[in-house]
């Protein structure tokens, strides 16, 4: 039974008009940024006036940790769906598949890279800060794995790749190639999964 099924209708509306609003945030955040984002944005977007937006985030900062925090769960329960994935390199290379398209669908990257502002709000969060360090635990596992097997360069320090891996999640190349090249989605994809776990060489295999 969804969580749905146990809200009264009022309770549901409510959820679902929180999802609307959460939808709303990434997508002004993935056009303006939060610098320039603001509730009227989102309200107008959503179709709500300011004071309904504000009866469920009392603030841009308490908005914007709660859509960072849908991501990260999101990205925490698609690496549970993993398991049939014996491969560690496997399962790396499957959920940056699920983040580029993502991001390819309006999505935000996993860390808010580009704005001090953005990083200093959320370590405030704890809730945020909470599922981070969970989601960090479970691909650094992963990482020394895919090492240990020799799937990924042991002789490179765990912390290089994992923070490399972050980093294709967030990469502008992303929007770059989506907006100016005739590529499509799938190709922009495939092409990103190389470049992160084979780099330039030629005749690399695909992950």
């Amino acid at each position: 039974m969804s969580i749905f099924g146990k809200l009264s209708f009022k309770d549901q509306a409510f959820k679902l008009r929180e999802n609307a609003i959460l939808d709303a945030a990434t997508s002004v955040l993935g056009s303006k940024g939060y610098d320039l984002m603001t509730m009227d944005d989102v309200a107008g977007l959503v179709g709500i006036s300011k004071p309904s937006l504000y009866k469920h985030f009392k603030s841009k900062e308490d908005l914007v940790g709660e859509t960072m925090i849908r991501l990260i769960d999101g990205a925490v329960e698609q690496l549970a769906q993993l398991d049939d994935i014996a491969s560690p390199r496997g399962k790396l290379a499957a959920l940056l598949e699920w983040a580029l398209r993502v991001r390819l669908d309006g999505g935000l990257p996993f860390l808010p890279a580009t704005s001090a502002h953005v990083r200093d709000m959320l370590m405030r969060n704890i809730k945020y800060v909470t599922r981070v360090l969970k989601l960090n635990g479970q691909l650094e596992k992963l990482v020394k794995e895919a090492q240990k097997k020799g799937e990924i360069d042991a002789a490179l320090p765990s912390d290089v790749v994992l923070f490399s891996y972050y980093a294709r999640t967030c990469d502008p190349a992303v929007e770059y190639l989506q907006k100016f090249s005739k590529m499509g989605n799938e190709d922009i994809v495939r092409h990103m999964l190389q470049v992160a776990f084979q780099g330039f060489v030629a005749g690399s295999a695909t992950p």
